[in-house]
């Protein structure tokens, strides 16, 4: 297994990485990846000795004590930790490309085994470019708006197209490419799913942060260690070898990995979601205590408010824990109680924002910064006037303020607003996937029986 510093090594690896306009000749030196990058090595070194020699995320749950580890793993981690559901998709996808062609379920075990042995990290590749969102794959001006195969070789198949939205792409040692939806006939060459090296020729990596910068990282206490950069994958002519390829042209289980990739990212997503909402409630107590209205009615209110949304997420996992076998016997996190509760964290997640605000009040973001505390004129000045209860020091109440406002009004907040409704493949896609799974006929026979009416049959 990796250590932390073995991990910076392994991404000295000759990867194509723009980043501001600029390329970035290696990211262990890029300012602005420090701070993730540092949360990855730690992570590395807290998990470099394990009884099975492999990272727990790679661990395929078999049980709903194996699911419960799971969420605990990923919790503790930091955020690549949660992209091993590219990983789970696959497992999860074995058995139908398997049915499909057996050597596409032989390479995905090869390859999950190469991620454990290796303890790699891996990048989800889904979102495509999509060009004109009112035309399919093969109809688009551009033909290459969806990845796609370009040219089919004895040892394997060659890429072009571009891959959007990919969480930590830098950092990662593998890109899973998948599917991003059900392709028809006629559109077998966007039917594809593979697994290449960050550093594979002919694939870039043009790189996003809002990590802080050029600022005291004082006034920015959790950005600077967990702002983690997304990438737009650009795929020029990217030659993928067969032993990597899962899927190629089988348009029929072109929606089988897309799938499981929403099952397994949605699960990471509401445990994510459980901890943020439990850190927004301790956030809006200290803050109310700092500004010595934690007893005002209308506080305590909205602070009620936020620990039922707490308890309501976190109702919503252990729901999600009632796991229920898919095909191939894989074990998979209830679909309707996950994709239930995501819609609800996402639904109800800027109201909740607004009401640890509301409790705060105007200093999210008009509070000086640490460094005019420290001022010799003005710093003593500013500290008496900051103080509002006699419990809490002015520069206490100041750390507070700018940790609201990190998480929740600058530019680590505004990605969390956005990521809260985009990832896992929106809402709409968890509504859909909820209406599937929610036993629709019982509610309807319940109904007529409450009020005596003679169920007509439905065509």
């Amino acid at each position: 297994m990796l250590t932390g510093e073995r991990y910076r090594e392994s991404l000295r690896d000759g990867r194509v990485v723009i980043l501001d306009g600029r390329r970035v000749d290696d990211v262990t030196k890029a300012p602005e990846l420090a701070g993730a990058i540092d949360w990855v090595a730690d992570t590395y070194d807290r998990y470099v000795s394990t009884p099975s020699g492999a990272h727990p995320m790679y661990d395929i749950p078999a049980s709903v004590g194996d699911l419960r580890r799971r969420i605990e793993v990923l919790l503790d981690c930091d955020m690549t930790a949660s992209l091993s559901a590219a990983v789970l998709a696959l497992a999860s996808s074995r058995s139908p490309l398997s049915a499909a062609d057996t050597r596409y379920g032989e390479r995905i075990d090869v390859f999950i085994e190469e991620c454990r042995r290796n303890d790699w990290r891996v990048a989800e590749a889904i979102t495509d470019a999509k060009g004109d969102r009112m035309l399919p794959p093969s109809k688009q001006h551009d033909p290459d708006a969806y990845l796609r195969v370009v040219e089919r070789r004895p040892e394997g198949i060659v890429v072009r197209g571009c891959k959007m939205h990919i969480t930590a792409a830098p950092l990662v040692h593998e890109i899973v490419v998948l599917p991003t939806k059900q392709m028809k006939r006629g559109e077998e060459d966007y039917a594809v799913a593979f697994a290449v090296p960050a550093n594979t020729p002919g694939l870039t990596t043009v790189a996003v942060t809002t990590a802080p910068r050029q600022r005291d990282e004082r006034d920015f206490p959790v950005s600077r260690h967990h702002a983690v950069p997304d990438g737009t994958l650009l795929f020029d002519d990217v030659f993928v070898p067969n032993e990597r390829v899962f899927l190629a042209g089988e348009v029929e289980h072109s929606s089988t990995l897309a799938h499981a990739l929403g099952t397994w990212e949605r699960t990471s997503s509401i445990a994510g979601s459980a901890r943020e909402a439990d850190l927004l409630v301790g956030l809006a107590q200290l803050v109310a205590e700092s500004n010595g209205i934690e007893r005002v009615p209308h506080i305590r209110d909205k602070i009620a408010e936020l620990i039922i949304y707490a308890t309501m997420v976190r109702a919503g996992v252990e729901a999600a824990l009632n796991a229920a076998y898919g095909e191939g016997d894989d074990l998979r996190p209830d679909e309707l109680f996950t994709n239930v509760t995501k819609c609800f964290a996402s639904m109800h997640y800027h109201s909740m924002l607004r009401n640890l605000q509301d409790i705060a009040g105007g200093l999210v973001l008009t509070a000086p910064s640490h460094a005019d505390l420290d001022d010799e004129e003005i710093g003593d000045q500013l500290r008496r006037y900051l103080q509002a209860s006699p419990s809490m020091s002015g520069t206490d109440r100041l750390r507070i303020f700018h940790a609201v406002r990190d998480l929740t009004a600058d530019a680590l907040g505004g990605w969390h607003m956005v990521a809260k409704i985009m990832s896992g493949g929106g809402m709409y896609a968890q509504k859909m996937v909820a209406r599937n799974h929610f036993d629709m006929a019982a509610a309807r026979r319940s109904a007529a029986q409450a009020i005596g009416l003679d169920l007509p049959t439905r065509p």
